[in-house]
């Protein structure tokens, strides 16, 4: 029963995802949300927002024939890993280990966007411009007042999704009360396609390579740190923050790219650990508006993009007598999530409380660990493998 009527409400990245890979699975799957309008960037300009793409959403993304259609000189391959710990605790991960020529892909997000966004006008998926209000017993019903009928309502709608509150789908935040930091910097020194997380009390520090620009490396900052330092960061003029993060990174890293400064406007966002329940009658959630977990481990959009690829496929194997809306379809899907979402929270949040534990034997003891695990090839074969996205690891 393709011809079913399937309601993608989001359109951002897992909105626009998911419904193209609904459309190319066979569905008729429509978008509501407002209409999609890129972000203009000068030459040597980068989206914000960059993830790291496991080789499984790489696959994944390929699959659905936009990956080819990226700005390949936008995209940074990972060959390497470097991982500090708040002592003298080391981990370094190469993409050779595993006999793997790249472990994750650095992309900006308003670059995924756009190729999706292009890859859904192709296919002449439908855009509703308008905002989600209510559902009834045939759909919904939009804020402007139009009723769009539906046989499944997918949930893209981020965060703080609509859909899951109106839907009554069980959901539980839990605030971290840190902040995550944004910005890309400037680097003295090259990054050699390697990603750097330096553990420093209960703040974490990621450096992600990005390209290079007129100005020489690039790299992209994600600074988790406590709330009213974050908010104490922002609030600080554009020189004053640019002379606090050249001294507070320089120390950090111990300077392992030399002299950062920064390049890009700051962003800052709230952290929290989130859990729901994914589904109601003929409603599905993916992405941010099912889970969230810590930044630390950069498996977010990783997730999300596996909710796609799961529900896309219990959708394609249902029995023919079956509703793509039928809750014994959509509760196969949420068992099938259960595990990679869960193993995933349980590493994330647990180095994070690891290290924020204070106390000189735990502090001892968590770098004794890592580096014992750097000494251990097939420890560092399965972390490979989870950030290849193959199998749940810190990655």
């Amino acid at each position: 029963m393709k011809h079913e009527h399937i309601l993608v409400c989001g359109g951002g990245l897992a909105g626009m995802a998911c419904a193209l890979a609904l459309k190319k699975a066979g569905f008729s799957p429509r978008i509501l949300a407002p209409a999609y309008k890129p972000m203009v960037l000068a030459a040597h300009q980068y989206h914000p927002r960059v993830y790291a793409l496991s080789a499984t959403s790489q696959a994944f993304l390929n699959e659905l024939g936009v990956w080819s259609l990226m700005d390949a000189a936008r995209i940074t391959p990972v060959s390497g890993m470097e991982l500090y710990g708040d002592g003298d605790g080391f981990v370094q991960l190469d993409s050779w280990q595993n006999a793997q020529s790249t472990l994750t892909w650095i992309v900006e997000s308003g670059e995924i966007e756009r190729v999706l966004h292009q890859a859904l006008q192709v296919y002449s998926v439908p855009w509703q411009d308008d905002f989600f209000d209510q559902l009834t017993a045939t759909g919904i019903q939009t804020k402007g007042g139009v009723q769009i009928p539906a046989d499944l309502i997918i949930g893209a709608d981020g965060a703080r999704s609509q859909l899951r509150a109106k839907a009554h789908i069980e959901h539980q935040a839990r605030p971290y009360k840190h902040n995550g930091v944004v910005a890309h910097l400037d680097a003295q020194l090259p990054h050699q396609h390697i990603a750097y997380q330096w553990f420093v009390g209960d703040a974490v520090l990621a450096l992600l390579p990005m390209p290079d620009t007129d100005r020489g490396p690039q790299v992209s900052m994600v600074w988790s740190v406590q709330e009213s330092q974050a908010n104490d960061f922002m609030a600080l003029d554009r020189a004053a923050q640019a002379a606090h993060l050249q001294s507070l990174l320089g120390a950090l890293t111990q300077h392992r790219l030399g002299s950062l400064r920064l390049r890009s406007e700051p962003f800052s966002f709230p952290l929290t650990l989130e859990r729901s329940a994914m589904i109601a009658p003929k409603v599905a959630l993916i992405g941010d508006a099912a889970h969230r977990v810590h930044p630390l481990a950069g498996q977010g959009l990783n997730l999300g993009l596996g909710d796609i690829e799961e529900l896309v496929r219990v959708l394609s194997t249902k029995a023919s007598y079956q509703s793509v809306g039928d809750s014994r379809v959509l509760e196969r899907y949420r068992r099938a999530r259960v595990e990679p979402i869960m193993a995933m929270r349980w590493v994330t949040h647990g180095l994070h409380q690891l290290f924020s534990l204070p106390g000189a034997p735990i502090a001892f003891a968590r770098n004794v660990g890592m580096n014992m695990v750097n000494k251990v090839p097939f420890i560092k074969r399965q972390l490979i493998e989870g950030a290849a996205g193959r199998k749940t690891g810190f990655f």
